[in-house]
């Protein structure tokens, strides 16, 4: 045929055409092989920046965590759990309201686009940092001792965090994870040299350490806007809020419950069993922090991965996140084996000093109690993609409730230990809950009218204008339940 086709483009015509038509099947496979390995290529390599930001995040606040428990002692520590966690709750709040709407409606779309949105995400997660800042620094006018010293640091860096955090699920919207990376690596290197300033200073309380970790943040929340080249819009928070209120109310509402329960149990913690028990909790969830980085870097990733997987080849979704959750489970059972060879071997010592005794009775349960957080991400992943918020919401709602009430009966009953056995079985039951009201997702979805389809999210790609010259945002505002 060759021969034949150089002779004459008669004769080679109709092979062309058969070719073209799909006719011979070796060239097409190989395109789809192709194509199917630059998407896998394309996503590991947005994983890897996933978990190496989050290694230099979590690092930060690992060497925060053991600077204090190795410096400071239980008490101070505990007065740093209670800020470390109201800090989470803001986060939270902050997350729901601007960055987690731009993951389900902005992943992968064009610098333009993205720019817009990040413009009003970004003033959004400034704007709840300084409403939360206001609020934290009228608490610590009614606290004392470490814990007012602790808030009041906290509540003059709350508003850089919020904007240093948004920036990193910004860059991960874009497929940039080396952008977050980067700007992770700032925080880091400022708080490097802050740690060390103090130390040479001899400013050894829990307000200049928990300063210290804020305006290290601060700084990289200042590289943000060089790297993206857009400005946080402090004046777009009502129009983002607006635009985003079927799903941006309900995030929050969800994220907040989680932190929420967390931040009441250690309260409740705290006047039933004292700050040095808090302080050992604190001790055991640090020691968990290498495995986090796994877990959190997979989080930066897996919603923006679960958004493109379901606007290409939306069969692949589920399988995606039943892996995520059994991939995560048996990765979080690694780690947890791991702590309970090696820190009665030496490890234990050298990382909390003599505290690591009493927080090693903690590590089983604790290791549990991260599995059934585990075991639910892949539900959790595949509703947020669906933009299903209304049923996230309600498995969110009853695993934090029971997550708050297992704990205090737990530390009413068993002390320390008790409560994170309580906790371990509520987040399991709640693991159950997320399956279920995903089961309940799909079928809504399946069994919707034919005349009024439950459509996945549009990709937001295709939507060029900005946020506010359409309604809805940028993308439809239809509810996807």
């Amino acid at each position: 045929m060759l021969f034949d086709g150089t002779r004459s483009g008669r004769a080679a015509a109709p092979g062309k055409r058969r070719a073209s038509n799909g006719s011979d099947p070796a060239p097409a496979g190989k395109r789809r092989t192709r194509g199917s390995w630059r998407l896998t290529s394309q996503a590991s390599r947005r994983l890897g920046w996933g978990v190496a930001d989050q290694a230099v995040s979590s690092l930060t606040n690992f060497a925060v965590n053991i600077y204090i428990v190795r410096d400071l002692g239980a008490v101070q520590y505990g007065a740093f759990a209670l800020a470390y966690v109201t800090y989470g709750f803001v986060l939270q709040a902050s997350r729901g309201l601007a960055t987690d709407p731009l993951l389900v409606r902005f992943s992968g779309t064009d610098v333009p686009t993205w720019r817009r949105a990040v413009a009003s995400s970004g003033g959004t997660a400034a704007a709840t940092g300084l409403a939360s800042a206001a609020c934290v620094l009228a608490a610590a006018a009614f606290l004392s001792g470490p814990t007012q010293l602790a808030f009041l640091a906290l509540g003059l860096t709350l508003p850089g965090l919020m904007l240093q955090d948004s920036w990193r699920f910004a860059f991960f919207a874009l497929g940039r994870g080396g952008q977050a990376f980067l700007n992770d690596m700032v925080w880091a290197v400022a708080l490097v040299a802050a740690l060390a300033a103090l130390h040479f200073a001899g400013h050894a309380n829990v307000f200049w350490f928990v300063f210290a970790w804020g305006a290290a943040a601060a700084a990289g929340a200042a590289v943000g806007p060089l790297q993206a080249k857009v400005m946080p819009k402090l004046s777009g928070t009502r129009e983002w809020l607006s635009q985003q209120r079927d799903l941006g109310f309900r995030y929050l509402l969800e994220g907040t419950a989680n932190s929420g329960a967390a931040q009441l149990r250690n309260y409740g913690i705290g006047l039933i069993l004292g700050l040095a028990a808090l302080g050992y909790l604190q001790a055991a969830s640090t020691l968990m922090g290498p495995f986090q980085v796994i877990l959190y870097g997979m989080g930066l990733v897996a919603l923006p991965e679960a958004v493109r997987i379901l606007h290409r080849s939306p069969r692949h979704l589920p399988l995606f996140c039943v892996l995520l959750s059994v991939g995560l489970t048996l990765l979080g059972l690694a780690w947890g084996v791991t702590l309970l060879v090696a820190l009665p071997r030496g490890l234990g010592a050298w990382l909390l000093g003599p505290v690591w005794r009493p927080t090693y009775a903690l590590v089983l349960p604790t290791t549990l109690f991260i599995m059934g957080g585990c075991v639910s991400a892949g539900a959790g992943t595949y509703m947020h993609a669906l933009a299903a918020a209304r049923r996230s919401l309600r498995a969110a709602l009853f695993t934090s409730a029971a997550y708050l009430v297992g704990a205090l009966i737990g530390a009413a009953v068993g002390g320390a230990v008790g409560t994170m056995y309580g906790a371990t079985v509520a987040t399991w039951i709640g693991a159950v809950v997320f399956w279920w009201q995903l089961r309940l997702t799909l079928r809504e979805r399946r069994n919707a009218p034919a005349g009024q389809p439950s459509p996945p999210v549009r990709p937001a790609g295709k939507h060029r204008k900005p946020p506010g010259r359409q309604r809805g945002g940028g993308v439809s505002r239809e509810q996807h339940e």
